[in-house]
Parts: C-alpha cells; sequence; structure tokens
C-alpha cells in the first residue's frame, strides 16, 4: 500500500483521518505534546516547529501523499500566543509544503472557516479573506505561503465539525453532550451560525481533495444553523429532551479571541466533485448510536 503521512495524528480531525485511511493506505502519524496509539498506524513524535525533525521525518517515511492537520487550533490561544501558535501554524505548514514540492506528492492542508469576518455569508473560495483573530491570520499566511512554495497545494477550508472523540482528543460536542447527561446549564449562541459536518464526512471531502483538487476547496455542510439551534436538534436525537439549553449572545461570553458571526460556506465546487454531507439530523442519529 502507498504511504500516507497525517501531521496531527491526535488531534481530532487526524485520529479520524488515520482510523479511516488505514484501511487502504499505510499510515504514518506524527503526534508531539499529546501521544497517542492507533491500532494498524505508525505513530512517530516529532516536534514540526523544527525544521531539521521534518526533514528527517519525510527522509525516513517517504511518503506518497500528505494530508496537513497538525496545528494550535484553539483561537483564545492563538491570541495569546501569537509567536509560539505561528511557529506550528504557519512555519511549518510552508515547510512541509516545500518538502511535498521537492518530492512531487499531493499535499492536502486543512484550513478553517474563520479566515472569514463572518459579515458577508455565504463564502465562496473567491472571496476575500478577512480574519478578525490571530488564528484566523495565521491560516491565512499558512494558505498564502504554502501556495506560493508549492502551487499543487489542496487548501481544503474546513468548518465546524463533530464525531465520536479520540483516545486524547474530542469534537465540541462531547462537553455538550456531557452537560445535558449532567442536567447542567448549556449557554449557546443564537448569533453565531456555521455549516457543521461529522468527521467522517470532513475525510471523505480530504480524500476527494488529495485526489482532484490543487488550489481552495470549502468544505462545508448544506445547513446552516445556530449554535443553540445545533444544540437543540443534538438534544432531541440522543434522547436528551430535558435538556437545560440557555439562549444567549456572543457578547454575552468574554473570550480572548473575537468570532464572526456568521462564517457558513457554499460549497457547491466541492459538492460537483462528489462531497455530499448528510443532512445533520441523519449524521447526529448515527452518531448517538455510538455514543
Amino acid at each position: 500500500m502507498k504511504k500516507l503521512l497525517v501531521t496531527g495524528a491526535s488531534g481530532f480531525l487526524g485520529w479520524n483521518i488515520c482510523k479511516i485511511a488505514k484501511k487502504e493506505w499505510n499510515v504514518y502519524g506524527t503526534a508531539y505534546s499529546h501521544p497517542v496509539e492507533i491500532d494498524g498506524v505508525n505513530i512517530i513524535k516529532a516536534d514540526l516547529t523544527d525544521f531539521r525533525e521534518i526533514k528527517k521525518l519525510f527522509r525516513e517515511v517517504r511518503p506518497d501523499s500528505v494530508i496537513h492537520t497538525a496545528a494550535a487550533s484553539d483561537p483564545n490561544y492563538c491570541q495569546m500566543h501569537k509567536e509560539e501558535s505561528h511557529k506550528i501554524n504557519v512555519d511549518a505548514s510552508i515547510h512541509i509544503a516545500g518538502l511535498c514540492a521537492d518530492l512531487k506528492i499531493p499535499c492536502v492542508f486543512t484550513s478553517t472557516d474563520l479566515v472569514f469576518d463572518g459579515l458577508k455569508a455565504p463564502y465562496r473560495e473567491e472571496d476575500p479573506v478577512s480574519p478578525i483573530n490571530i488564528y484566523g491570520e495565521q491560516k491565512v499566511l499558512a494558505e498564502e505561503g504554502m501556495r506560493k512554495r508549492y502551487t499543487d497545494t489542496a487548501i481544503c477550508r474546513m468548518v465546524l465539525m463533530f464525531g465520536l472523540p479520540g483516545t486524547v482528543s474530542e469534537s465540541f460536542i462531547q462537553p455538550m453532550i456531557k452537560a445535558m447527561r449532567e442536567g447542567r446549564d448549556l449557554r449557546l449562541f443564537t448569533d453565531e451560525f456555521r455549516n457543521p459536518i461529522s468527521a467522517q464526512t470532513a475525510v471523505h471531502g480530504l480524500f476527494i481533495a488529495l485526489e482532484k483538487v490543487k488550489g481552495l476547496i470549502h468544505l462545508g455542510g448544506r445547513e446552516r444553523m445556530s449554535r443553540y439551534d445545533f444544540g437543540r436538534l443534538l438534544a432531541e436525537v440522543s434522547g436528551h429532551r430535558d435538556a437545560r439549553l440557555i439562549p444567549c449572545l456572543q457578547k454575552d461570553v468574554s473570550m480572548a479571541a473575537p468570532r464572526p458571526p456568521d462564517i457558513t460556506f457554499e460549497s457547491s465546487k466541492a459538492y460537483a466533485l462528489g462531497f455530499s454531507p448528510l443532512p445533520l439530523r441523519e449524521e447526529l442519529r448515527r452518531l448517538a448510536e455510538g455514543l
């Protein structure tokens, strides 16, 4: 089998990629600050902020394809630790693109919907970027730097993702379900809109990009939904109809990094290539069976 290198294997998305890809690939996953074990996957401890380690990694693995998910992905952390997060979010990403260019192999990079300010949704790939927090700014710099180093890089802008937790990571819904089970109040925004997808759907989109995309692609779901309405749907599908969901506004919650109000995507390009998210109710119903 061909070799696939997945950076950030201990993260929620990277873990899901490894679990799915190992059926058809010889998968090598990197981890550093959060050691992880995935059956059937070769895990390599590597500090991607050290260019010498990245070069050694590529020299030893000799991958046929790369999916780069490793990142400091907490916007609040990035806002307060700009220099540290820049090293992994920007510098490491550009180095990886350069090494993929040297080998002339497919390179997929997972970017974010936070490259937009949320004032002109739905967003197409052609729309100008307008980040309002450091994390979004760093992803823009990574996108630009990677494409400059390797024009064949597939830049996949990802939306809010949910799914079963990994061994050392989880999605945004796990704390929500825990609060519902414990009968605690759960404050959710009524004025923040996204078009979420499941991790399995996201991985399917990334492999489409690996085969068919050079440049930008948006991988968004078909349904625009507020955090509050998503919580209501999750409570219904998971059997927590008495969940104590409290509607609130973004301005009611103090956060280090500002959040855009509406960063839903227009993803018709991806749909035309075969990316086909299921209705959220169906995705959550399938997920609830495994919770």
